[in-house]
């Protein structure tokens, strides 16, 4: 249909970017292709930034090919073909695209498309010859600057708070804005526009089978071709997907890394319409299949997630009782602890893996009375019960024994050397016990081995062969990666530590398990750092964390933590790698404790030392409850030097009990891993030593490692931060005493762009208000 236009809307606010790329086009009659979902305002835009007199309107929603028409002798036109989405048959794709090919080769017109998917496949031949300009939806969006000016001048004003809630709704999307003033400010309401407005306007054009398929996929966050395949029973999904995404851009992810994940609006829209269209019976079988595709996968969490939605208890208790079968290395306690602890007792008193589980857990949650709770009913049950069941019983009893976090090691050998004789007489079946805790360490790894480090020697060739016998896997290469984790630890032979080591790191890489290969990786990667090749170690552990992705995915996140430890050493900027790391305000968990202490030396390379000595209380906390010896004394050096760096005079006494307790140990590392910054302390008061030998190997090591790596944890304040050229000078005007507003004037910006750069600076200086931020830059040197 060939229409005349005009502006429609006096209250139309412009799109920056989106304009100035229609401009740029217009003034050398570039062909134009304008894309994104409906409403984003692409029909406003090109009627709004044109001159009306020559230019003529076709919709392809309701235009056949042949009626497109524009004449040689007509002078210079504007065409715009609209709706490019609804062109589905395939006679008339061929005949619009033989039609936009004629009118881009007439001088005389200047054409631009619109749609709502990215460049049609079926127009790609076009748009390589013909050099589009094109304007895709992001370009649309309006900020939140332009709905605070768009609502006022509604008559509508909110606060902040309440413009950050609208935001949410349609996240710049001009149509939402448009109905929630329509809606005069009600949230529900506009929210119920939208998606009437989706039902009407776009779900009810398409094709059914389009729908049923989108409805089917919307219980999922993302989903794949087999889970899409299962969820509709169809085998043709791939052409499924390529429709829709010629039907509109309608995709946050398309197939990247062979996954789809729908737009969060069409995906609630479409939930509230497969709960209007489909029985609850028929929604509940979406929901099992969805779950038994993750749980086919070993994505349990998402599995559960799935059956939870339905209650479906047969399904949830089977998979919490296979994950509870697994050591916390590999399960998933943590994640999944929403649905241990909602479990009903009756559920886990009549399991001895679900009672295991839980105590377990509990000991990892630092909840340790519940955690002996369970272990005490768990015993009453195995006196009771016979047959498979008691057993099975006893064989967890006897696990629970060994593997309680918090039970520490005092009876551990008569334990081993006991289970050793259990298992070779058949008496039980001892689960799968893991040492490493996916940790680069033995002696730090499940539980804490400081005190078989005294007697590592006469330990190894007593026990050695029973305790890797009942580890099984777990316990090939054991022993000489133990033995080579002591003499590290406590400065001993460079060779002999390296020679362990290796055959260590081989025995487990033959017939035993990645973990241990870690450890091996991990010790070999110190001794690179302890000989001044901080680079030599990244590259070990880089070698094995490409194995890893493949065969070990549970070990990637200690890995990259091992790497920040290394880059720290390197003077390297970790600011990444602190993005990934675990929040201890929300929840402190005991498997990232690794992380954890990482990210206290992240927290003192950034000064933040507030930070660093809350999370130090925390796993001070940690240490006592689980007997913790060695990262009892990680944790006070550590504390130690933030209380020094805040001038706080506990620092010697605290200092002095890392000195007392290492020394019992003769650990030489503790100190010497963070020389640059103990190596100084050592000089500023009298300190007790008991063996001199000790004490100067202590200082000969944290000296050398000073020399080595003189900005460990340091010089963060001038070479890693960066503040650009408006916060620099917004941080100036703000110390003599100027308001956001004023400085906006001053500078020429809106008072939103002074405040996300306050916001931005405020982050990167680690603090929360402007006398911080201004005190800290002032620190810094940068202003």
């Amino acid at each position: 249909m060939n229409t005349s236009v005009r502006l429609i809307n006096d209250n139309y606010i412009s799109p920056e970017t989106a304009v100035r790329k229609f401009r740029s086009a217009r003034k050398f009659r570039t062909p134009l292709y304008l894309y994104g979902v409906t409403g984003i305002g692409k029909t406003s835009l090109v009627m709004n930034n044109l001159n009306m007199k020559r230019c003529t309107y076709y919709s392809a929603a309701d235009t056949a090919a042949e009626m497109v028409e524009i004449k040689e002798y007509e002078g210079e036109r504007t065409v715009i073909l609209d709706d490019l989405h609804c062109v589905t048959d395939s006679a008339q794709r061929e005949l619009f695209s033989a039609k936009i090919r004629q009118l881009l080769d007439q001088d005389n017109v200047w054409l631009i498309l619109i749609g709502r998917c990215p460049f049609p496949r079926w127009l790609l031949g076009l748009r390589t010859k013909y050099m589009f300009v094109e304007i895709p939806e992001k370009d649309f969006l309006l900020t939140l600057e332009q709905q605070k000016i768009y609502t006022e001048r509604a008559g509508l004003v909110f606060s902040e708070e309440e413009h950050r809630k609208i935001w949410q709704v349609g996240r710049g999307i001009p149509m939402s804005l448009v109905f929630f003033v329509m809606e005069k400010g009600d949230l529900e309401r506009t929210k119920k526009r939208v998606w009437d407005f989706l039902e009407t306007q776009v779900y009810d054009q398409w094709d059914t089978e389009l729908q049923d398929f989108f409805m089917d996929v919307s219980i999922t966050e993302s989903f794949t071709l087999q889970l899409a395949a299962m969820l509709t029973g169809r085998n043709d999904v791939e052409q499924l997907i390529a429709e829709a995404e010629l039907t509109g851009n309608f995709f946050d992810i398309s197939g990247t890394d062979g996954i789809w994940k729908c737009r969060w609006e069409m995906r609630v829209s479409m939930q509230q319409r497969l709960h209007r269209k489909r029985t609850p019976d028929q929604i509940e079988r979406l929901y099992y299949t969805a779950g038994l595709y993750y749980e086919l996968a070993g994505r349990i969490p998402e599995a559960l997630a799935m059956y939870e939605k339905y209650q479906d208890m047969d399904s949830i208790s089977r998979l919490l009782i296979s994950n509870a079968r697994k050591n916390p290395s590999s399960g998933h306690y943590f994640e999944l602890r929403k649905y241990y602890l909602a479990l009903p007792h009756r559920i886990v008193a009549d399991s001895p893996v679900l009672m295991a589980g839980l105590s377990l857990l509990h000991s990892m949650l630092l909840n340790i009375d519940e955690s002996e709770r369970w272990y005490h009913e768990l015993e009453v049950y195995a006196q009771k019960h016979s047959g498979s069941s008691g057993k099975e019983a006893r064989d967890r009893l006897l696990y629970l024994k060994i593997g309680l976090p918090h039970t520490g090691t005092v009876k551990m050998i008569d334990l081993l050397k006991n289970a050793d004789i259990l298992l070779r007489n058949r008496k039980v079946v001892l689960p799968e016990l893991a040492v490493t805790s996916n940790l680069p360490s033995i002696m730090n790894g499940g539980k804490d081995f400081c005190e078989w480090s005294k007697r590592d020697r006469e330990l190894a060739a007593s026990i050695g062969k029973p305790v890797s016998f009942v580890l099984g896997k777990y316990g090939k290469g054991l022993v000489p990666l133990a033995l080579a984790e002591s003499y590290l630890e406590k400065g001993g032979d460079t060779f002999e530590i390296f020679s362990c080591a290796e055959k260590g790191r081989m025995e487990a890489d033959s017939s035993g398990k990645m973990e241990l290969v870690f450890v091996g990786s991990g010790i070999l990667a110190w001794l690179s750092v302890l000989k001044n090749d901080a680079a030599g170690a990244r590259t070990t552990l880089l070698s094995l964390r490409e194995r890893a992705e493949l065969e070990a995915p549970n070990l990637l996140e200690n890995l990259d933590t091992f790497l920040c430890r290394i880059g720290l050493y390197q003077g390297e900027d970790v600011s990444a790698w602190l993005k990934t790391a675990p929040d201890e305000k929300k929840e402190f968990y005991t498997m990232d404790r690794f992380r954890y202490l990482t990210k206290v030396r992240v927290y003192i390379r950034m000064g933040r030392f507030e930070a660093a000595y809350c999370l130090l209380q925390q796993l001070l906390y940690y240490a006592v409850m689980m007997k913790r010896t060695y990262i009892h004394m990680e944790v006070q050096l550590l504390l130690a030097i933030v209380q020094y760096q805040t001038g706080q005079t506990g620092w010697k006494d605290t200092f002095q009990w890392c000195i007392t307790q290492a020394e019992e140990y003769h650990f030489v590392r503790i100190f010497s891993r963070e020389g640059s910054l103990v190596y100084p302390l050592f000089g500023k008061e009298k300190f007790i030593w008991k063996d001199g030998a000790y004490k100067k190997q202590v200082l000969s090591e944290c000296k050398q490692m000073a020399e080595n790596y003189p900005s460990y944890l340091q010089g963060d304040e001038e070479t890693h931060i960066v503040l650009s050229s408006n916060a620099t000078r917004i941080l100036k005007l703000q110390e003599e005493g100027l308001s956001a507003s004023e400085i906006a004037a001053m500078l020429k910006l809106s008072e939103a762009t002074v405040k996300y750069h306050n916001k931005e600076t405020y982050r990167k200086l680690g603090v929360k208000n402007k006398t911080a931020a201004i005190a800290e830059a002032k620190k810094r040197k940068l202003i």
